[in-house]
């Protein structure tokens, strides 16, 4: 058995520390997925700990045959939907920081490098935003965290030719966003 699942197991005996070094292990997958999908830190934060317990409160329900990951992924997805489907205005505050980037290209990037970075990040997220929350959970899992095809159609209740459907329709909708933004920046620059 892995140390993992040596902490589900304990955590679903009823032993809170076990629990609590899952909350740990996860608490920054779950935290980037719940911002992505909501753009703001502050709902990111109170969206992942919104998962949290409700895995911790569900956790009788949970399969030990499926990952742990997957499943848990796809609790704090689907909060996200719903939370982006009660929403009557979506927008991304200035003032909010944004999650640490995936890849940094030195220890210590210069100022431009960090700005150029924060402003492509700020990009993404604004085209996410114009994606339907379950599109934008597809996208955000597939390459984000790189859940195939099988693992994203299991996490959003969707057969897997619905999930390729959406990506391919999220991709196409973000290249016209894209092109769309390029075409304007070229007239106006």
């Amino acid at each position: 058995m892995t140390e993992e699942s040596d902490w589900i197991r304990e955590a679903r005996a009823g032993d809170q520390n076990a629990f609590g070094r899952l909350v740990v292990a996860y608490q920054t997958p779950v935290y980037n997925l719940a911002y992505r999908m909501l753009g703001n830190k502050a709902e990111a934060e109170d969206a992942a700990q919104e998962a949290f317990l409700r895995a911790y409160t569900h956790l009788r329900s949970y399969d030990p045959n499926r990952p742990f990951r997957s499943w848990l992924l796809s609790i704090a997805s689907h909060y996200c939907i719903d939370r982006i489907r009660r929403r009557r205005i979506t927008w991304l505050p200035l003032e909010d920081e944004f999650a640490e980037p995936y890849h940094m290209t030195s220890k210590s990037p210069n100022p431009e490098t960090v700005a150029t970075q924060r402003e492509q990040e700020e990009q993404v997220q604004e085209l996410l935003d114009e994606l339907s929350p379950t599109d934008r959970a597809a996208i955000t899992l597939r390459y984000w965290y790189d859940c195939s095809y099988e693992e994203i159609a299991e996490m959003l209740n969707l057969t897997v030719s619905a999930v390729k459907s959406r990506l391919h329709r999220a991709r196409h909708t973000l290249a016209e966003s894209l092109e769309g933004e390029s075409t304007y920046a070229m007239q106006t620059g």
